[in-house]
């Protein structure tokens, strides 16, 4: 059980970083297009798609990773809270 949350929350720990380098990838457009950049996008934009469904950018500015970096967090301690109750 305890092997199960350690790796889910390390998945989830991995996918947090991905978002972040996700949205650091926006402002260079080169590296977006390179073939590490595609990858990296099809890896996070399902996710991120999800919160630009509901949340339209501020003019130039997607403030949807922000919500989606708080959601992944939300689901982090909700792990926790319930690995918690389990052990």
């Amino acid at each position: 059980m305890i092997l199960l949350i350690n790796v889910l929350l390390g998945a989830i720990n991995i996918y947090f970083y991905l978002l972040i380098i996700s949205v650091f990838m926006s402002w260079v457009p080169s590296i977006k297009e390179s073939a590490f950049g595609q990858a990296i996008s099809r890896i996070t934009d399902p996710y991120l798609d999800i919160f630009r469904r509901f949340i339209p950018p501020i003019g130039m500015i997607d403030i949807s990773p922000i919500v989606a970096i708080f959601a992944l967090n939300l689901a982090s301690r909700g792990v926790l809270t319930i690995a918690n109750y389990l052990i």
